[in-house]
């Protein structure tokens, strides 16, 4: 599996361009992408329209099979954890299902909160531990331990 990237054109933070001529080393900043392979940018600094794909959908959009645009990266305990950025301008706007898919959603949801012992739907849904109601499971429970 190969990934492209969106080729973009660099974007620099001023305020991280000036760190280094204070002595401060800014470990997750990249923006020409010669370091990490694509632009990296340091938690909290992403440049203006570069999003993530949750940030997108806040936004009623979706990548839209865009190239990765850039990286955050950023410690997490021991770890380096990473979120790629997608292109505002190049998102499309999300899907919305349609009515069949909204009819099968209803249909499946209804089943998860019908109950297979008694068959009243219920207003909840049905835990998969007890795999029946909890009237149904509390009737078995009190015919067994009687």
């Amino acid at each position: 599996m190969t990934i492209t990237y969106a080729t973009t054109t660099s974007m620099h933070i001023p305020l991280l361009d000036a760190l280094p001529a204070k002595g401060i080393r800014v470990d997750f900043y990249d923006p020409e992408g010669q370091r990490h392979g694509l632009p990296t940018y340091p938690y909290h600094y992403a440049p203006k329209g570069l999003y993530t794909r949750r940030q997108l959908r806040a936004k009623g959009l979706r990548p839209g099979g865009q190239d990765i645009a850039a990286q955050i990266l950023w410690r997490h305990r021991k770890n380096i954890r990473v979120a790629y950025l997608y292109r505002e301008d190049l998102a499309k706007p999300k899907r919305t299902a349609t009515p069949a898919q909204r009819a099968a959603i209803r249909t499946a949801l209804r089943t998860r909160r019908t109950c297979p012992s008694c068959g009243h739907e219920k207003d909840y849904y049905i835990p998969r531990s007890l795999g029946e109601c909890n009237d149904c499971h509390d009737r078995n429970a009190s015919w067994n331990a009687t």
